[in-house]
């Protein structure tokens, strides 16, 4: 039989083995199995269902967007715009976005500088005519007066939009937003027109019937 200081020195020197084989075993618990791959740890199941690959971060399908962040209404109105000489001087065009009306002002084969473009209270172009309420006839005077909708007396007037310059070939793009008016204030009785204009408010240089 062995002193018991040898048996003594034998637990010593057991004793750290029995505590590694412990944590072994406690890492191998829970239902975790062991990888032999270096640097890794096994998988820890939660009890919940893995979310689907392409769930994160997506977008709803019910969200449905035009590009630029507005939700399309589809509702629009254009105007083509002529010379007095009856050549083409581009497009404006009316959309309706988040209860405002985007005016999207795209001309052509106009005199470079500064133009301003207005809705005006009649849809009538005709080259040389009186105004409706008489007068000398003039370019596009059959148009009317600048737009302004029931209830509105001040200045600006509904229909005022902006001043495009006009570059050198003759074009210019530009956009306004604007709650002044709707669309069905653009599509009256009388109908409405837009007319672009020789410096902010002189000579009348195109005209086209808003429809």
């Amino acid at each position: 039989m062995a002193p018991s200081s040898t048996r003594r020195m034998t637990w010593r020197a057991l004793a750290p083995i029995v505590a590694i084989a412990a944590v072994g075993l406690s890492a191998c618990s829970n239902n975790e199995e062991a990888t032999t791959v270096v640097g890794t740890t096994p998988p820890v199941w939660t009890g919940s269902s893995a979310p689907a690959d392409d769930s994160h971060g997506s977008e709803s399908e019910d969200s449905a967007s035009d590009g630029d962040g507005a939700v399309a209404s589809g509702q629009s109105l254009t105007a083509d715009l002529e010379t007095t000489a009856g050549e083409s001087a581009g497009t404006v065009t009316f959309a309706e976005h988040d209860g405002n009306i985007e005016v999207t002002v795209d001309v052509e084969g106009l005199e470079p500088g500064y133009h301003g473009v207005h809705v005006h209270e009649f849809g009538v172009c005709e080259p040389e005519s009186a105004a409706p309420t008489g007068g000398e006839p003039g370019a596009f005077l059959s148009a009317g007066a600048h737009l302004q909708v029931p209830g509105h007396t001040g200045v600006p007037e509904s229909g005022d939009l902006l001043s495009v310059v006009v570059h050198e070939d003759g074009s210019a793009t530009a956009t306004v937003t604007t709650a002044a008016f709707t669309l069905d204030d653009l599509q009256g009785d009388e109908g409405t027109s837009v007319v672009v204009h020789q410096d902010n408010a002189g000579d009348r240089l195109a005209c086209g019937v808003v429809g």
